[in-house]
Protein backbone atom coordinates (compact mmCIF):
# COMPACT_ATOMS: atom_id res chain seq x y z
CA UNK A 1 0.00 0.00 0.00
CA UNK A 2 3.02 2.63 -0.84
CA UNK A 3 1.15 3.38 -4.28
CA UNK A 4 -2.41 3.95 -4.23
CA UNK A 5 -3.82 3.44 -8.10
CA UNK A 6 -7.18 4.74 -9.53
CA UNK A 7 -8.29 2.60 -12.02
CA UNK A 8 -9.59 4.57 -14.87
CA UNK A 9 -11.80 2.84 -17.50
CA UNK A 10 -15.43 4.87 -17.60
CA UNK A 11 -15.82 7.97 -19.33
CA UNK A 12 -19.18 10.32 -19.62
CA UNK A 13 -20.21 9.14 -23.00
CA UNK A 14 -19.53 5.64 -22.41
CA UNK A 15 -20.13 3.14 -19.44
CA UNK A 16 -20.94 -0.40 -20.21
CA UNK A 17 -19.77 -0.25 -23.55
CA UNK A 18 -16.19 0.21 -22.81
CA UNK A 19 -14.70 -0.63 -26.23
CA UNK A 20 -16.21 3.11 -27.58
CA UNK A 21 -13.98 5.01 -24.95
CA UNK A 22 -12.53 8.05 -26.69
CA UNK A 23 -9.70 9.44 -24.61
CA UNK A 24 -6.41 9.33 -27.08
CA UNK A 25 -3.09 8.77 -25.92
CA UNK A 26 -0.46 10.41 -29.09
CA UNK A 27 2.85 10.03 -29.57
CA UNK A 28 5.59 12.22 -28.44
CA UNK A 29 8.89 12.25 -28.87
CA UNK A 30 9.30 11.69 -24.78
CA UNK A 31 6.18 8.96 -24.50
CA UNK A 32 2.36 10.09 -24.80
CA UNK A 33 -0.32 12.96 -24.77
CA UNK A 34 -3.21 12.26 -23.39
CA UNK A 35 -6.58 14.12 -23.88
CA UNK A 36 -9.91 13.42 -22.53
CA UNK A 37 -12.30 12.78 -19.57
CA UNK A 38 -12.88 9.57 -16.97
CA UNK A 39 -16.02 9.51 -15.08
CA UNK A 40 -17.15 8.30 -11.38
CA UNK A 41 -13.30 7.52 -10.69
CA UNK A 42 -12.72 6.59 -6.93
CA UNK A 43 -9.79 7.96 -5.67
CA UNK A 44 -9.87 10.59 -8.13
CA UNK A 45 -7.76 13.59 -6.22
CA UNK A 46 -6.64 11.25 -3.63
CA UNK A 47 -4.97 8.56 -5.48
CA UNK A 48 -0.88 8.48 -6.40
CA UNK A 49 -1.37 7.28 -9.58
CA UNK A 50 -4.56 6.40 -12.30
CA UNK A 51 -4.23 3.62 -14.52
CA UNK A 52 -6.23 5.47 -17.35
CA UNK A 53 -7.59 3.12 -20.34
CA UNK A 54 -6.74 5.36 -23.83
CA UNK A 55 -7.28 4.94 -27.40
CA UNK A 56 -3.71 4.68 -29.05
CA UNK A 57 -5.11 2.92 -31.92
CA UNK A 58 -8.13 2.59 -34.20
CA UNK A 59 -11.50 2.09 -33.20
CA UNK A 60 -12.67 -0.63 -31.06
CA UNK A 61 -11.12 -2.65 -28.48
CA UNK A 62 -7.48 -3.23 -30.14
CA UNK A 63 -6.78 -0.11 -30.25
CA UNK A 64 -6.84 0.52 -26.45
CA UNK A 65 -4.03 0.88 -24.34
CA UNK A 66 -3.37 1.32 -20.52
CA UNK A 67 -1.10 3.92 -19.25
CA UNK A 68 -0.06 4.90 -15.60
CA UNK A 69 -0.82 8.40 -14.57
CA UNK A 70 1.14 9.74 -11.96
CA UNK A 71 -0.46 12.53 -9.80
CA UNK A 72 1.25 15.57 -10.24
CA UNK A 73 1.62 15.60 -14.13
CA UNK A 74 1.12 18.09 -16.34
CA UNK A 75 -2.40 18.18 -17.88
CA UNK A 76 -3.99 15.99 -15.26
CA UNK A 77 -7.16 17.70 -13.47
CA UNK A 78 -9.81 16.48 -11.39
CA UNK A 79 -13.56 17.32 -11.13
CA UNK A 80 -15.37 18.42 -8.23
CA UNK A 81 -16.35 16.00 -5.55
CA UNK A 82 -19.04 13.92 -6.88
CA UNK A 83 -22.04 14.35 -4.17
CA UNK A 84 -23.63 10.65 -4.04
CA UNK A 85 -26.44 8.78 -2.64
CA UNK A 86 -23.90 6.26 -0.88
CA UNK A 87 -20.41 5.14 -0.22
CA UNK A 88 -19.59 8.85 0.82
CA UNK A 89 -16.51 7.92 2.39
CA UNK A 90 -15.16 7.50 -1.19
CA UNK A 91 -13.86 10.29 -2.72
CA UNK A 92 -15.41 10.17 -6.51
CA UNK A 93 -14.14 12.57 -9.43
CA UNK A 94 -13.91 13.08 -12.89
CA UNK A 95 -10.29 13.13 -14.17
CA UNK A 96 -9.39 14.91 -16.95
CA UNK A 97 -6.48 14.64 -19.14
CA UNK A 98 -5.65 18.24 -21.15
CA UNK A 99 -2.23 17.62 -23.06
CA UNK A 100 -1.43 15.49 -20.38
CA UNK A 101 2.28 14.40 -20.57
CA UNK A 102 3.72 10.60 -19.51
CA UNK A 103 6.54 9.15 -20.15
CA UNK A 104 7.43 6.10 -22.76
CA UNK A 105 7.48 3.44 -20.37
CA UNK A 106 4.47 4.35 -18.18
CA UNK A 107 2.86 2.31 -21.19
CA UNK A 108 1.68 -0.21 -19.24
CA UNK A 109 1.83 -4.10 -20.74
CA UNK A 110 2.00 -4.00 -24.38
CA UNK A 111 0.50 -1.29 -27.12
CA UNK A 112 -3.20 -2.68 -28.06
CA UNK A 113 -3.88 -5.09 -25.09
CA UNK A 114 -5.18 -2.52 -22.83
CA UNK A 115 -8.73 -3.46 -23.24
CA UNK A 116 -7.76 -6.93 -22.47
CA UNK A 117 -6.22 -6.12 -19.43
CA UNK A 118 -9.27 -4.61 -18.52
CA UNK A 119 -11.70 -7.01 -19.00
CA UNK A 120 -9.04 -9.48 -17.58
CA UNK A 121 -9.38 -7.41 -14.47
CA UNK A 122 -12.83 -7.17 -14.35
CA UNK A 123 -13.50 -10.55 -13.36
CA UNK A 124 -12.03 -10.23 -9.77
CA UNK A 125 -13.50 -7.23 -9.25
CA UNK A 126 -17.11 -8.47 -9.34
CA UNK A 127 -16.25 -10.86 -7.06
CA UNK A 128 -14.41 -8.07 -4.70
CA UNK A 129 -18.33 -5.82 -5.28
CA UNK A 130 -20.29 -9.02 -4.71
CA UNK A 131 -18.07 -9.83 -1.14
CA UNK A 132 -17.98 -6.24 0.03
CA UNK A 133 -22.22 -6.20 -0.80
CA UNK A 134 -22.46 -9.42 1.01
CA UNK A 135 -20.55 -8.49 3.95
CA UNK A 136 -22.66 -5.40 4.36
CA UNK A 137 -25.98 -7.25 3.72
CA UNK A 138 -24.62 -9.91 6.60
CA UNK A 139 -23.93 -6.65 8.82
CA UNK A 140 -27.67 -5.72 8.44
CA UNK A 141 -29.12 -9.15 9.49
CA UNK A 142 -27.08 -9.11 12.64
CA UNK A 143 -28.06 -5.38 13.51
CA UNK A 144 -31.81 -7.05 12.66
CA UNK A 145 -31.56 -9.90 15.11
CA UNK A 146 -30.35 -7.75 17.86
CA UNK A 147 -32.89 -5.23 17.04
CA UNK A 148 -35.85 -7.49 17.21
CA UNK A 149 -34.49 -9.02 20.20
CA UNK A 150 -35.10 -5.67 22.05
CA UNK A 151 -37.77 -4.16 20.55
CA UNK A 152 -40.90 -5.36 22.14
CA UNK A 153 -44.87 -4.93 20.44
CA UNK A 154 -48.46 -6.00 21.95
CA UNK A 155 -46.30 -7.42 25.00
CA UNK A 156 -43.62 -9.60 23.11
CA UNK A 157 -40.27 -8.76 21.40
CA UNK A 158 -40.81 -8.62 17.82
CA UNK A 159 -38.66 -11.96 16.98
CA UNK A 160 -41.58 -14.29 18.77
CA UNK A 161 -44.01 -13.19 15.89
CA UNK A 162 -43.79 -15.86 13.41
CA UNK A 163 -44.11 -13.71 10.09
CA UNK A 164 -41.18 -12.14 10.95
CA UNK A 165 -39.46 -15.23 12.00
CA UNK A 166 -40.13 -16.65 8.21
CA UNK A 167 -38.46 -13.12 7.19
CA UNK A 168 -35.44 -13.93 8.78
CA UNK A 169 -35.10 -17.48 7.02
CA UNK A 170 -35.76 -16.23 4.09
CA UNK A 171 -32.68 -13.68 4.33
CA UNK A 172 -30.95 -16.42 6.23
CA UNK A 173 -31.31 -18.78 3.08
CA UNK A 174 -30.74 -15.88 0.65
CA UNK A 175 -27.46 -15.27 2.30
CA UNK A 176 -25.72 -18.53 2.93
CA UNK A 177 -26.83 -19.11 -0.77
CA UNK A 178 -25.29 -16.03 -1.89
CA UNK A 179 -22.32 -16.85 -0.17
CA UNK A 180 -21.85 -20.50 -1.25
CA UNK A 181 -22.34 -19.44 -4.92
CA UNK A 182 -19.91 -16.38 -4.99
CA UNK A 183 -16.80 -19.07 -3.23
CA UNK A 184 -17.57 -20.95 -6.35
CA UNK A 185 -17.23 -18.74 -8.76
CA UNK A 186 -13.47 -17.52 -6.72
CA UNK A 187 -12.77 -21.38 -6.88
CA UNK A 188 -13.34 -21.19 -10.79
CA UNK A 189 -11.21 -17.60 -11.47
CA UNK A 190 -8.35 -19.19 -8.75
CA UNK A 191 -8.42 -22.44 -11.20
CA UNK A 192 -8.63 -20.64 -14.56
CA UNK A 193 -11.28 -22.49 -15.47
CA UNK A 194 -12.35 -22.04 -19.02
CA UNK A 195 -16.61 -20.71 -17.62
CA UNK A 196 -14.56 -18.38 -14.70
CA UNK A 197 -16.20 -15.30 -16.75
CA UNK A 198 -19.58 -16.47 -16.85
CA UNK A 199 -19.63 -17.59 -13.47
CA UNK A 200 -17.99 -14.22 -11.75
CA UNK A 201 -20.98 -12.59 -13.93
CA UNK A 202 -23.59 -14.72 -12.08
CA UNK A 203 -22.03 -14.23 -8.34
CA UNK A 204 -22.02 -10.40 -9.22
CA UNK A 205 -25.65 -10.60 -10.08
CA UNK A 206 -27.04 -12.88 -8.09
CA UNK A 207 -25.27 -11.71 -4.73
CA UNK A 208 -25.73 -8.10 -5.44
CA UNK A 209 -29.64 -8.57 -5.64
CA UNK A 210 -29.55 -10.45 -2.96
CA UNK A 211 -27.54 -8.55 -0.60
CA UNK A 212 -29.80 -5.60 -1.59
CA UNK A 213 -32.97 -7.03 -0.77
CA UNK A 214 -32.10 -8.41 2.10
CA UNK A 215 -30.60 -4.90 3.48
CA UNK A 216 -33.97 -3.65 2.52
CA UNK A 217 -35.67 -5.88 4.27
CA UNK A 218 -33.57 -5.42 6.91
CA UNK A 219 -34.62 -1.73 7.05
CA UNK A 220 -38.12 -2.43 6.49
CA UNK A 221 -37.99 -4.87 10.18
CA UNK A 222 -36.19 -1.96 11.53
CA UNK A 223 -39.92 0.00 10.90
CA UNK A 224 -39.57 4.10 11.53
CA UNK A 225 -36.09 3.53 12.97
CA UNK A 226 -34.87 2.34 9.53
CA UNK A 227 -35.30 4.99 7.89
CA UNK A 228 -33.14 7.24 10.57
CA UNK A 229 -29.22 7.80 10.53
CA UNK A 230 -28.80 6.40 14.01
CA UNK A 231 -29.50 2.83 13.29
CA UNK A 232 -26.80 2.52 10.72
CA UNK A 233 -29.11 0.59 8.01
CA UNK A 234 -29.98 2.96 5.63
CA UNK A 235 -26.63 4.01 5.31
CA UNK A 236 -26.46 0.63 4.06
CA UNK A 237 -29.37 0.22 2.09
CA UNK A 238 -27.57 3.49 0.20
CA UNK A 239 -24.01 2.18 -0.17
CA UNK A 240 -25.40 -1.38 -1.27
CA UNK A 241 -27.76 -0.03 -3.94
CA UNK A 242 -24.53 0.95 -6.08
CA UNK A 243 -23.08 -2.82 -6.21
CA UNK A 244 -25.70 -3.41 -8.75
CA UNK A 245 -24.44 -1.19 -11.15
CA UNK A 246 -20.03 -1.17 -10.19
CA UNK A 247 -18.00 -3.07 -12.21
CA UNK A 248 -20.64 -3.62 -15.05
CA UNK A 249 -24.43 -3.06 -14.68
CA UNK A 250 -26.54 -6.34 -13.91
CA UNK A 251 -28.27 -6.14 -17.10
CA UNK A 252 -24.66 -6.59 -18.65
CA UNK A 253 -23.64 -9.51 -16.16
CA UNK A 254 -27.40 -11.04 -17.78
CA UNK A 255 -25.50 -10.06 -21.47
CA UNK A 256 -22.29 -12.09 -20.45
CA UNK A 257 -24.10 -14.76 -19.06
CA UNK A 258 -26.49 -15.60 -22.18
CA UNK A 259 -23.69 -15.06 -24.35
CA UNK A 260 -21.29 -17.82 -22.49
CA UNK A 261 -24.43 -20.00 -22.63
CA UNK A 262 -25.27 -19.44 -26.16
CA UNK A 263 -21.35 -19.98 -27.36
CA UNK A 264 -21.20 -23.16 -25.49
CA UNK A 265 -23.82 -24.83 -27.06
CA UNK A 266 -22.13 -23.82 -30.19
Amino acid sequence: METIFSYCLTEPGSGSDAAALRTRADRTNEGWRLNGTKAFISGGGYSDAYIAMVRTGTSGPRGISAVIVENGSSGLSFGSLEDKMGWRAQPTTQVQFDDCLVPADNLLGEEGRGFAYAMAGLDGGRLNISAGALGGAQAALDATMAYMGQRTAFGQSLDRFQALQFRLAEMETALQSARIFLRQAAWKLDQQAPDATKFCAMAKLLVTDRAFEVANQCLQLHGGYGYLADYGIEKIVRDLRVHQILEGTNEIMRLIVSRAMLAERG
